[in-house]
């Protein structure tokens, strides 16, 4: 059995906004995240001041890590700049445990990972709990992961834009198909322009039918909630009354509704045969 063209029309246009999609999301440069945990430890067994020190210069490690002398050896680390990384490093202080996370993130697996060993080595050495602890490394390879592209994300996208592309092509090409079905049975076989309400460019458009009829331009509603948003086309619209042609050109204001097809049909049949159609306008 043969598919319909305009459900033929939804798969092609959901394949390709899909993989319009992913394509954007791979050419995306990827980002890889390197981290590493630190632990504040006591110096001695007995020391009493392990508790407030740790808790006092713990924070300092924020400020550290966006250090020139840290930045300046990460980056080379990272094969970036000192300013870009600055952004890319980021520390989480676990409360009331001795414990900081630092991340950074880079453009590989590698870079992130030899970029995160250079910040942790540098708070390791810059002693900031001495005398009373220091800190070390709970596990000295870092463990990375990648950020960007996210797949997951990716394709969940992707899916979501195939179904939204296809099924409005599919809305649309049934819509417009039946505007071409009323035309068809009220007789009209020449082409006609059908447009919908929402189109920026609907006014400009019209107009440029209307001064190639060269006749006067009649706006008809094809039902009467219609009336008066035909009325402001027709304002809309350059006035040709004085142009010499013989009849009108016509510009029918529809409604988009599948059920009220017949009355277009109705309306367009019963045009005087000096009137000619134009352009069908879906409200």
């Amino acid at each position: 059995m043969k598919a319909p063209r305009a459900v033929v029309e939804g798969v092609l246009a959901a394949v390709l906004v899909g993989a319009a999609v992913l394509l954007a999301v791979a050419m995306r440069d990827g980002v890889s995240e390197g981290r590493l945990t630190l632990l504040a430890t006591p110096v001695a067994p007995d020391s009493a001041q392990f508790g407030e020190v740790t808790s006092l210069a713990a924070p300092a490690v924020v400020q550290l890590v966006r250090s020139p002398s840290v930045l300046d050896a990460a980056s080379r680390a990272a094969g970036t700049t000192p300013d870009r990384l600055a952004d890319a490093i980021a520390v989480e202080l676990v409360p009331a445990s001795g414990v900081a996370r630092i991340s950074v993130r880079a453009d590989s697996s590698d870079h992130a990972s030899n970029a995160v060993a250079a910040v942790a080595k540098a708070v390791i050495d810059a002693d900031l709990l001495a005398p009373a602890a220091r800190f070390r490394l709970v596990d000295p390879r870092p463990e990375t992961t990648q950020v960007s592209p996210d797949w997951r994300l990716a394709t969940g996208l992707a899916l979501v834009a195939a179904v939204i592309a296809g099924v409005a092509v599919v809305a649309l090409r049934r819509l417009r198909g039946n505007v071409r079905a009323a035309l068809s049975t009220a007789g009209i076989g020449h082409p006609v322009v059908v447009a919908a309400d929402d189109d920026p460019d609907l006014t400009s458009r019209l107009t440029a039918l209307c001064v190639a009829a060269a006749r006067p331009v009649r706006v008809l509603p094809v039902s009467p909630s219609l009336v008066e948003r035909a009325e402001e086309l027709a304002r809309a619209l350059p006035d040709k009354a004085s142009e010499p042609a013989d009849g009108t050109a016509v510009i029918a204001v529809a409604s988009s509704d599948r059920a009220r097809r017949d009355d277009l049909a109705t309306a367009l049949a019963v045009l005087p045969a000096s009137s000619v159609l134009v352009a069908v306008v879906l409200a």
